[in-house]
């Protein structure tokens, strides 16, 4: 990994899931070697500065990301005073699955191999996308998440290996991410960032979750075959 490597730039994309369409940000490295989809948390969006970061260090590592809204803007104006969407688990779980459907058929990003990074409640969402896609997801990153609200079934089937990143300081979600990490069958781990709280807002503390969360992807991406186009629809 060389974080001198130039980066190019993000371009819009625009993704169909059912009847709507989601805005995204996807950059592609030269030469990629896996592609990374990014599942912000309840009340975030594709312009979150913290998983901004660590998109950009996964991409001087050589590794693709895509930041894409999970809802759309009459959605999100509703969320905004309703709440009703974040915590819709259902919903952002079969938008992640579109997404990874549209991606793995796009130009450029056919052949690599597909991670998922997952934030608050994003995690659940990126859980029961990989338990139901199987071996067709190669890592799962989990940074502040909510594991738990998947559910101990979709915990268990995971085959993809997951890392759950937690704050020291996150009281009550790092009992949380223990359990979670007790159903977990799959190749894991659970990685504690000392003295940080739930954002990760602490000197140093973000990145040191970027720096797992490429050493993750770099180890589970790289040297692995393509599962092919998911047949997501469950």
């Amino acid at each position: 990994m060389n974080p001198d490597v130039l980066v190019p730039a993000a371009h819009e994309v625009r993704i169909p899931c059912g009847d709507a369409w989601l805005y995204g940000d996807l950059t592609v490295p030269a030469g990629a070697f896996g592609v990374v989809l990014f599942v912000h948390g309840s009340g975030s969006g594709r312009h979150s500065a913290r998983n901004r970061l660590v998109a950009h260090r996964l991409q001087q590592a050589g590794i693709a990301t895509l930041l894409f809204d999970l809802l759309t803007a009459q959605e999100e104006q509703i969320d905004m005073h309703t709440r009703e969407h974040r915590f819709d688990i259902a919903l952002l779980t079969r938008r992640l699955q579109d997404a990874t459907t549209w991606a793995v058929v796009r130009p450029g990003l056919q052949q690599l191999p597909v991670g998922y990074f997952g934030a608050s409640t994003g995690s659940a969402a990126a859980i029961i996308a990989a338990a139901r896609l199987g071996r067709r997801i190669a890592a799962v990153v989990s940074r502040g998440g909510r594991p738990d609200l998947a559910g101990p079934v979709a915990l268990a089937a995971v085959t993809a290996p997951t890392l759950l990143i937690v704050g020291g300081a996150d009281h009550g979600v790092i009992e949380l991410n223990e359990d979670s990490l007790a159903h977990l069958r799959c190749e894991k781990r659970m990685a504690i960032v000392e003295g940080a709280t739930h954002l990760f807002e602490e000197k140093g503390a973000l990145e040191a979750v970027a720096e797992l969360a490429a050493s993750w992807f770099g180890t589970h991406l790289a040297h692995r075959e393509p599962g092919g186009a998911p047949a997501v629809k469950a």
